[in-house]
């Protein structure tokens, strides 16, 4: 399925638990805070796509494509990505298993073509330490992060 073709591409906060996406398109979408938790997306295509804070563990991305994704602050626990292409793709303050991570690391490489992060850089390769997402919570010279969304889009924060 092209979700881009058949929904558009701003799929930003979208529902995709425990979807079967296999070889779907989601070619430049933009999944901003996307559930993906439990998705099977083996083979998906989700090159150039924002999937900057989404819930992606538990799913599986075997062969799914990630060139120059921006996957900063996502979640990536206990989900696999064996053989999944990342050449360009940021993953600043992701959160992914070590063992995953070291998987990773054995071919990631590139830039990410929007944020100009290094591939390598974001997933913490070589042994440097990565830094921490809350880190503006106990270092003063640490930015706090701004908001990604419109409070107006939640309705539990809407006064009505």
């Amino acid at each position: 399925m092209d979700f881009a073709a058949s929904y558009g591409k701003d799929l930003r906060l979208t529902n995709f638990t425990a979807t079967d996406m296999r070889a779907s398109k989601c070619r430049g979408c933009d999944l901003r805070g996307a559930y993906l938790i439990k998705a099977v997306a083996p083979d998906a295509d989700f090159s150039g796509a924002d999937l900057s804070d989404a819930l992606m563990d538990r799913a599986v991305f075997v062969g799914a494509d990630f060139t120059d994704a921006v996957l900063a602050r996502v979640v990536l626990t206990l989900s696999d990505m064996n053989g999944a292409k990342i050449e360009g793709a940021d993953f600043s303050d992701a959160l992914l298993d070590k063992l995953q991570q070291q998987g990773l690391c054995k071919y990631a490489g590139g830039v990410n073509s929007k944020t100009g992060v290094d591939t390598r850089k974001s997933l913490g390769c070589g042994g440097r330490p990565r830094g921490s997402p809350s880190a503006y919570m106990t270092d003063s010279g640490s930015a706090k992060p701004e908001a990604l969304f419109e409070e107006s889009r939640f309705s539990a924060y809407t006064n009505k």
